[in-house]
């Protein structure tokens, strides 16, 4: 089974984490699928950039959204509504 979840980067106390498609078995900080996109919790607003396209073609064959992924979205969409870049 594959999931898209976070992978941190960054230095000590200044996280950055990647979105990523991997399967379920794998570390955190495993070798990925695939790339879908950036969180960036540091920066004011929080800066989150995501392949939409990506994530709904892996969704559509059977990929697993974690929660804090699934925040994001959520989080994304809701913005993106609102007309806030």
């Amino acid at each position: 089974m594959v999931k898209i979840r976070l992978t941190r980067g960054g230095a000590k106390k200044r996280p950055h984490y990647r979105i990523i498609a991997i399967d379920h078995h794998d570390r955190r900080e495993g070798r990925p699928l695939e790339y879908l996109g950036t969180y960036d919790p540091r920066q004011e607003p929080e800066k989150v950039e995501l392949k939409s396209e990506r994530i709904e073609a892996w969704l559509a064959k059977g990929a697993q959204l974690s929660p804090s992924v699934a925040s994001l979205i959520k989080r994304k969409r809701k913005r993106a509504a609102a007309g806030v870049a």
